[in-house]
């Protein structure tokens, strides 16, 4: 094992993002799937189990046959259990599944020290968990098909205390149940229950929950729904494997009192003239504006929206003189854990020499915030459209962060520097980002043998890797087509000292729901772990890819075998949320090593 190189490092430390505008057909369109039967598309209808559940996914207490108390609540942090069956990818999902909560509320997990209540992650005959907290322990099953986040997400709001959405007592005003068109013998999953015995948290029926059952569920005749909605658009919609919905955020946050979640330090769309508590610094030479978009200047948060225009901050660099500057700070901010993550969108249409420093304004030991840190200086180019940025830090002390606009030549600048849609979380910033123009247009013009490949990205390990786009994959259902998005190993600088084959690590690729307040995003997200299959012609599919993969001239290296999910994405959930800003995909990629992760260090390598 090695370090990466320099180039490598600013990759990891500072989340640089990768553009195309470009690209080369790849040597081979060949891609392998996951889950080659499909076993993952509605993983929570359990049929076949031979587990005592209801409702799909429901799990009954040994000698019940009633449903518990749904007001059994968990006091936290939740002891858990990882079970030795438990697929490694698994492993890794469920601790991403417990960063979201973390994100959104102030659900938290620990591992398990002995408590007389807590949950053991299995491997068993489908995805199910019991509702509510148990007072002996309880199992959430996590078998094949199940080892996706939103599946997790899904089957820990059971252990919460929730049920599907579309049991709730007012059910029917919202959706027609065709209780004639269900197998016999499941009508059950379709019961309602009065509201003496569940909440809906006084919040509207939510056909976006991640909770409610798909059109399809326990159907007789593949073609003919069991669930339609009363109101036509929302057909497509119910049944979603991407996130947490706006509203089970709320019922979440309000069944468990939270005050505010644990890991989100900060954001600001600026859509208000407070501007999140920032402040402008007394002894730069000029102040950010906040602005109001215009035809030929439009934020980012509201970019391609009907609605008003929305606000940014803004420096003008085609006035004034060179290197004078405008200094931004955030309000001052505690964190908790070690590790922050600050991302934000710019623009920078001025002179090539304008620039755009991140700094950190420190507690210097005095309990006062004032020792200056420069973190990294983004420089201008001929780009001139909106990028979106990542800047790792490592703060343990109070602290503010900075944004330093410079002005560079102004006589030769017809334009400035924009910065919008910031958040401040205790998370890693992601390991890369590939962002690709125009996706809506390729969408259109794609047939199932377009394929689009990233640039080479190096892990923090040092290992090469890419990922391969199908922007109209061979998949489709009732809502139409689906992109495909598959991992693959390239070969790189430090092939020669890395072990190979390269096994037991995960990659995790997602795409970003560009929603400014980051508690609102739906980012569908897919993983995989390395492991020690072969291909067809009997090589490690996973081995050193000068070995075993294809030469591809654009990139001057070896790509391996590309493995991923044709469903990844829905084209309908594209355009209806906010995926195709300013038409950009946005996917964010990680690759890290699990062997060395037990249930402690998962935790003690963020805290």
């Amino acid at each position: 094992m090695t370090r990466p190189g320099t180039m490598e490092k600013a990759l990891l430390l500072l989340g640089l993002v990768f553009l195309i505008t470009s690209y080369a057909i790849p040597v081979s369109v060949e891609v392998n799937e996951v889950f080659e039967n499909d076993e993952d598309v509605n993983p929570l209808l359990n049929e076949g189990s031979d587990a005592n559940l209801i409702e799909g996914d429901i799990l009954l207490p040994k000698g019940r046959n009633a449903l518990i108390n749904q007001r059994l609540r968990w006091q936290f942090p939740i002891p858990y259990i990882l079970g030795d069956d438990l697929d490694l990818n698994a492993k890794g999902c469920v601790h991403q599944a417990f960063e979201v909560y973390r994100l959104k509320s102030c659900v938290d997990f620990k591992p398990y020290e002995g408590e007389k209540s807590y949950i053991k992650f299995e491997k068993q005959g489908g995805c199910f968990s019991s509702v509510g907290k148990q007072t002996d322990g309880q199992i959430l099953s996590l078998g094949t098909g199940c080892d996706h986040k939103a599946v997790i997400e899904h089957e820990l709001l059971h252990a919460l205390g929730f049920y599907h959405e579309q049991s709730r007592t007012d059910r029917d005003n919202y959706v027609d149940i065709w209780l004639d068109q269900v197998k016999p013998g499941l009508q059950h999953n379709f019961n309602t229950y009065n509201d003496d015995f569940i909440t809906d948290q006084n919040t509207a029926y939510d056909y976006e929950s991640v909770m409610h059952y798909r059109p399809f569920a326990f159907n007789k005749n593949e073609s003919i729904p069991t669930i339609t909605t009363k109101i036509p658009e929302f057909f497509n919609i119910i049944g979603q494997y991407l996130d947490f919905s706006e509203k089970d955020t709320l019922r979440l946050n309000r069944m468990y009192n939270c005050s505010g979640p644990l890991t989100l330090l900060d954001q600001c769309a600026f859509e208000f003239a407070s501007i999140c508590g920032m402040i402008q610094a007394s002894t730069d030479d000029v102040d950010w504006v906040h602005t109001k978009s215009s035809v030929d200047a439009e934020d980012h948060t509201l970019l391609g929206s009907c609605r008003d225009a929305g606000y940014f901050m803004y420096l003008n660099t085609g006035i004034g003189n060179p290197q004078e500057s405008a200094l931004l700070e955030s309000r001052t901010l505690y964190p908790k854990r070690k590790i922050q993550c600050l991302q934000f969108f710019y623009k920078m249409t001025g002179n090539v020499q304008d620039k755009l420093v991140i700094w950190v304004r420190m507690d210097d030991g005095t309990g006062t915030v004032r020792s200056m840190r420069k973190i990294h200086t983004f420089q201008a180019d001929s780009d001139h459209t909106w990028k979106i940025a990542h800047v790792q830090m490592e703060m343990e002390v109070k602290f503010r962060y900075a944004f330093q606009a410079v002005r560079g030549n102004p006589s030769a600048s017809s334009g400035g520097v924009y910065i919008d849609d910031v958040s401040m979380t205790e998370t890693r910033c992601p390991n890369a980002v590939w962002t690709i123009h125009n996706f809506s247009k390729i969408m259109e013009t794609a047939d199932n043998n377009t394929v689009l490949d990233s640039p080479r990205f190096y892990s923090p390990e040092g290992y090469a890797y890419g990922v391969r786009v199908k922007p109209l994959s061979e998949y489709s259902d009732y809502t139409g087509n689906y992109a495909g998005l598959y991992f693959h190993l390239a070969s790189g600088e430090n092939d020669v000292i890395l072990q190979w084959p390269a096994v037991n690590r995960q990659a995790t690729l997602m795409v970003m729901d560009q929603d400014p307040n980051i508690l609102l995003r739906m980012s569908s997200a897919r993983s995989l772990t390395t492991d020690m299959s072969k291909t067809s012609d009997e090589k490690y599919r996973w081995d050193k890819p000068s070995d075993v993969g294809t030469y591809d001239s654009s990139c001057d290296c070896y790509r391996g075998e590309s493995r991923g999910w044709r469903n990844f994405i829905k084209h309908f959930d594209l355009r209806r949320r906010n995926y195709l800003k300013n038409d950009d995909l946005i996917i964010f990629v990680d690759f890290e090593d699990l062997t060395k992760k037990s249930q402690r260090n998962w935790i003690e390598d963020l805290d």
